[in-house]
């Protein structure tokens, strides 16, 4: 019998705020952290969620008074703000594993640079974070585009289930940088208003940027953690990530691998269509994946289940997005309270969806989470509230 595995902790730093509270508060609220930011000199002021630089420098001098003589990135701040606050509550020990969920990293220090800087390997920004919380293990790096985030929680479950780890500290993080930004703009793919995921008139996504982190156990190994944070206890039940190969970066029209990953994962759950409560999907506001995600739903008969989007709060925050969307789904789930899918007006896509268009009261046991990226990657999970 496989080991039952629990998300007992969360945190996260974003536009909206530099932990879970102030999130879930402005996101009450109905607040965006999208708006109109000018990142490259020579070209126009486009939407998109930024953390206020200023801000997370006062908020990393703040916590971190002792450690400010060495020197850190501006994404390796927020990933440490993110991080903190778990760090201190549960043990880290020689068989607790670190993943980081990123994917492009500290690429910023490329700007300007004819020879590869200290850092900009995704491997040595995870052995930084991991040297500076005292990690015994190796740091993995799951970067797999936009669905890195979901499959970060599936690879911590998986490995402590194989016995290879017995908790993970999971973190995520990408920042808004100028070759994001412009590989983006290769692709005509960014929205000249803020997005609107699945409504008729949506035309393109807001990047926007994030870091998140939870710790993940396999119920066992800090029986004394667990009782002092019993509100956080979500348990992993099923995952899945299937690639459709369909495109560099545009999605299956059919949605075959996103069906898939549903699929596989509410199998390995032993969850059926009628048991999901609420699904956060990846809704990034683009004419094909929107549609590829109706499709997929309403083949896997999800289409009456209340469905919503993040990303007309937090932009699409790339490697981040998958971790702190999943932090915002338990949330929820523990405040009883389904979001709308903010920027949402008329249904845009050729199959039916449920999508949650106010703050809604609502008993959830079971979320389905959902990702897809360029590459045609696709994943999904099965959280149950305990």
């Amino acid at each position: 019998m496989k080991k039952e595995i629990y998300i007992i902790d969360y945190n996260c730093v974003t536009p909206l705020g530099f932990d879970v509270d102030s999130n879930w508060k402005a996101l009450l609220a109905g607040k965006s952290g999208v708006a109109l930011h000018k990142i490259i000199g020579n070209q126009d002021a486009f939407y998109a969620s930024v953390i206020d630089s200023e801000k997370l420098d006062e908020e990393f001098d703040r916590v971190f008074t002792q450690n400010t003589q060495q020197e850190f990135t501006r994404l390796e701040k927020m990933l440490l703000l993110s991080m903190k606050p778990l760090a201190e509550k549960h043990n880290i020990t020689e068989n607790t594993a670190l993943i980081l969920s990123t994917t492009k990293g500290n690429i910023s220090l490329l700007k300007n640079q004819t020879e590869l800087p200290e850092g900009v390997y995704l491997s040595q920004l995870a052995q930084k974070i991991a040297d500076f919380f005292g990690f015994k293990t190796k740091p993995i790096v799951v970067s797999n585009a936009c669905v890195s985030g979901v499959m970060a929680i599936a690879v911590a479950k998986n490995m402590i289930q194989a016995g290879k780890y017995k908790d993970a500290f999971v973190i995520a993080g990408d920042e808004i940088s100028e070759f994001v930004i412009s590989g983006f703009n290769s692709f005509q793919a960014i929205g000249s208003e803020p997005c609107k995921p699945y409504d008729k008139n949506r035309n393109g996504i807001n990047i926007g940027e994030a870091a998140a982190a939870v710790y993940i156990t396999n119920g066992h190994s800090d029986e004394e953690t667990i009782s002092q944070n019993e509100k956080c206890r979500f348990k992993v039940l099923g995952d899945s990530a299937i690639n459709d190969a369909n495109h560099i970066s545009g999605p299956s029209r059919t949605g075959d691998g996103l069906y898939g990953s549903i699929r596989n994962a509410m199998m390995e759950a032993h969850v059926s269509a009628e048991e999901i409560n609420f699904i956060s999907a990846h809704g990034t506001a683009t004419l094909y994946n929107d549609e590829m995600e109706s499709i997929a739903f309403s083949r896997m008969e999800l289409q009456n289940v209340p469905l919503n989007s993040m990303k007309g709060y937090y932009g699409h925050c790339l490697g981040a997005s998958g971790l702190l969307e999943s932090i915002i789904s338990m949330e929820s789930a523990l405040q009883n309270t389904l979001l709308p899918s903010k920027n949402f007006e008329e249904m845009g896509v050729s199959q039916p969806l449920n999508i949650i268009k106010e703050n809604q009261s609502a008993t959830v046991k079971y979320i389905l989470k959902t990702a897809s990226g360029f590459g045609g990657c696709n994943a999904a999970i099965v959280l149950e509230k305990c």
